[in-house]
C-alpha cells in the first residue's frame, strides 16, 4: 500500500511538474506583452508609444504584461521571474518597472527595480493597483493599464525633472453597443404577443402560449440590450510583436519592491 501511494504521488509530481510554465522562457513582445489576449489594439498602441516617450525622456523602461493564468504558483514569483529573465530597465541602474496583470485568477503585481524604489514606494504601488481595480473589474484590461502607466510616467518623470505627454485618450471598450432603436422587430413581436394573448383569452389548447411569448420576448430583449456586442476569450500565448519603438530591455533587475492585489 505504502508503495502504491508513494507510485501515485510521484507520477502526480511528474504530471505537474510536466505541466509547469517555465516564466523565464516567454519571450517580451515589446513593451505590452499581452500573454492572455485581453488588451485592446489602440490600448496597446498607446501603451507602447508612451512606454517608449518615458524611456526616451528619462531612461527607465515600463514593461506591460496579462497572462491567463499563474497555475498556483505566487505572482511575486512570476513578476520577479519575468523582471530578471528580460532584464527590465537599464544594467547596473536597475530603472525598471513591470505591471503584471493576471486575468483568471483576477490578480496584479506591480514589479519595481531597485533603482525606482525611492519613486515608487511600496505604498504608491499600492494605491496605483486600487485605482486600476474598478476598470480590471468591468474587464476594461487596456484602459487600466493605460491609467496605471500614466501614473508610473508621471512619477518618474517629476523625479527626472522632465515634461512627458500624457499617452494618447482611448475611448473605454464599450460591453453593450448602442444602435438605432429596433421599431420594426420590437412592432412583429409585440403583434405576435397580441394574437397569443388573444389566443389564450379564447381558451387556446394547452399552456404553450406562455412560454413562446416568453421565449420571444427574451430574445428580443437579449437582441436590444446585448446587439452587436463582441465576445471573446484568451488569446493564448501568442508570439504577435508590437510596435512604439521598441528596443528591447537593457539588463536591469529587480529590487524586489512593488505591491500586490486582487480585483
Amino acid at each position: 500500500m505504502r508503495r502504491l501511494a508513494a507510485g501515485i504521488c510521484l507520477t502526480w509530481f511528474s504530471i505537474s511538474s510536466a505541466l509547469a510554465v517555465d516564466w523565464k522562457a516567454l519571450k517580451p513582445q515589446g513593451y505590452t506583452s499581452d500573454f492572455a489576449g485581453v488588451i485592446d489594439p489602440p490600448s496597446r498602441a498607446a501603451l507602447d508609444q508612451y512606454a517608449a516617450a518615458v524611456e526616451k525622456a528619462t531612461g527607465s523602461q515600463m514593461a506591460f504584461v496579462t497572462l491567463p493564468t499563474l497555475q498556483g504558483e505566487p505572482i511575486e514569483d512570476v513578476a520577479n521571474d519575468l523582471f530578471h529573465a528580460w532584464g527590465i530597465g537599464q544594467k547596473g541602474k536597475d530603472d525598471g518597472v513591470l505591471l503584471l496583470l493576471v486575468v483568471r485568477d483576477r490578480l496584479s503585481r506591480l514589479e519595481v527595480g531597485h533603482g525606482l524604489e525611492e519613486i515608487l514606494p511600496d505604498g504608491f504601488d499600492g494605491l496605483l493597483l486600487d485605482n486600476m481595480r474598478p476598470e480590471l473589474r468591468a474587464g476594461q484590461y487596456g484602459p487600466a493599464m493605460l491609467t496605471a502607466a500614466q501614473a508610473l510616467g508621471e512619477a518618474i518623470a517629476k523625479a527626472k525633472n522632465v515634461v512627458i505627454a500624457a499617452p494618447a485618450v482611448v475611448r473605454h471598450r464599450v460591453i453593450q453597443h448602442h444602435r438605432d432603436f429596433p421599431w420594426i422587430p420590437i412592432l412583429f413581436g409585440l403583434f405576435i404577443f397580441w394574437l397569443m394573448v388573444r389566443s389564450n383569452s379564447r381558451g387556446g389548447r394547452g399552456g404553450g402560449g406562455g412560454f413562446w411569448t416568453g421565449m420571444l420576448l427574451g430574445n428580443l430583449l437579449n437582441d436590444v440590450s446585448y446587439g452587436g456586442r463582441g465576445g471573446g476569450g484568451f488569446g493564448g500565448y501568442d508570439s504577435g510583436g508590437s510596435s512604439g519603438g521598441f528596443g528591447g530591455f537593457g539588463g536591469g533587475d529587480s529590487g524586489g519592491g512593488g505591491a500586490s492585489s486582487d480585483w
